[in-house]
């Protein structure tokens, strides 16, 4: 498909440092408009510490742009003076795309400025995890998607998966569960879409998506447990998560297990994925004749009817990764952490035995995913929108 980007804003600078501080304050007149809209200027430039005038300077660039609009006709009080007009965002007509490659399937989905899912599609692989075929699929995705709502216009396309993922470059440095490698996933969805392409790890897409939209929001460091097919994390301080050189931070696949039975594919027994993978909890169900398949969710299905096996898996798996929370906790010290976990998005018995294992002095800084009915997707779209919440009067990189 080839897609027109919606129009953004750029004023050219005399020096770095000029530019560098009119995007952050631009960023965070836009995130006071996403955290409190309707809000009032004045409660904007409170807030933010920027003076009036910049702020209405923003605000008028934005509602150029169409990102925020005036909430309401404004009433006028008893006193002298211009009554206050609240802004709000304007998520009546820009999406982003997102693309979440996971191991069984793609997702692809339109997420609106608030983070919320507007559609959504998944897309499985059936057994063929060639990259470009992936990609080309995903890219005819989501153009179905963006035909079928016809009055939203994209802004760009975030690309999320595990593994090694190079912000950077674009690049899917290596997925050894899809057998990926050196992938340039930006080029190619770029050149597929006709818009600007991001990229990132699922983790840190996923912190991302909590400081905006979610449980994290507000929060002052943030760590992120990704455990599915891939197990991985991702921290963020100060809102700005941590990707070390060449985006590896957070490759905690192959931290050992004390006591760990499982065997890795790098040959050592007890690596953290593979003891805590979503293969190996179905493997194990399969064995203890829970389920006859590969789907998590059918183990999930199995507890909910009350078959105790599939309890017990789901409760012992949530067990270890609550002391894998711990063991990041001890060398993290985040304000909060956040978990991805299939027992713990759909189970309480679950999530108090994660807490449990955490720590009674720490169990409360512990939470599911703000996103349990499309964490995929928006993981996909969080990367495109952290990219706008960052710098949203310049032109995406």
């Amino acid at each position: 498909m080839s897609r027109t980007a919606a129009p953004t804003l750029s004023s050219p600078v005399p020096r770095v440092a000029d530019r560098d501080r009119r995007r952050t304050s631009a960023s965070v007149v836009l995130r006071s408009v996403l955290e409190h809209g309707p809000v009032a200027r004045s409660t904007i430039a409170r807030l933010t510490g920027l003076s009036p005038a910049s702020v209405t300077d923003y605000c008028a660039r934005f509602t150029e742009l169409g990102l925020i609009r005036e909430a309401a006709v404004p009433r006028r009080s008893k006193g002298v003076g211009r009554p206050h007009v609240p802004v709000d965002l304007d998520d009546s007509r820009f999406v982003v795309g997102g693309v979440h490659v996971a191991v069984p399937y793609t997702t692809v989905a339109l997420l609106d400025l608030r983070g919320r899912v507007v559609a959504e599609r998944e897309l499985k692989h059936s057994g063929a995890t060639e990259p470009y075929g992936v990609l080309a699929r995903a890219a005819d995705g989501l153009d179905a998607l963006l035909d079928a709502a016809p009055g939203c216009r994209p802004l760009g396309v975030g690309f999320a998966a595990g593994g090694w993922v190079d912000r950077d470059s674009g690049t899917v440095v290596e997925h050894p569960l899809l057998g990926w490698s050196e992938v340039t996933v930006r080029e190619v969805l770029g050149a597929r879409t006709g818009l600007p392409v991001h990229v990132d790890g699922h983790a840190r897409a996923l912190v991302n998506a909590e400081r905006l939209f979610g449980r994290a929001r507000g929060s002052g460091s943030v760590l992120h447990l990704f455990v599915g097919n891939v197990v991985d994390a991702a921290f963020a301080t100060h809102d700005e998560v941590h990707h070390g050189p060449r985006s590896q931070a957070g490759a905690i696949a192959h931290l050992p297990v004390p006591g760990g039975t499982e065997t890795c594919e790098c040959g050592r027994v007890g690596c953290l994925q593979a003891e805590l993978s979503e293969r190996t909890l179905c493997r194990r169900a399969r064995a203890a004749g829970v389920i006859d398949g590969v789907n998590p969710m059918h183990v999930v299905a199995a507890a909910a009817s009350g078959h105790p096996q599939a309890v017990r898996l789901l409760v012992e798996r949530a067990r270890a990764v609550g002391r894998a929370v711990g063991l990041l906790l001890d060398v993290l010290n985040p304000e909060s952490v956040v978990v991805t976990e299939v027992g713990t998005i759909f189970r309480e018995d679950c999530l108090h035995a994660l807490r449990e294992s955490v720590g009674p002095g720490r169990a409360a800084a512990v939470a599911a995913t703000s996103f349990p009915d499309s964490v995929l997707a928006v993981a996909g779209g969080a990367v495109a929108l952290d990219v706008l919440y960052r710098d949203p009067l310049g032109t995406p990189t």
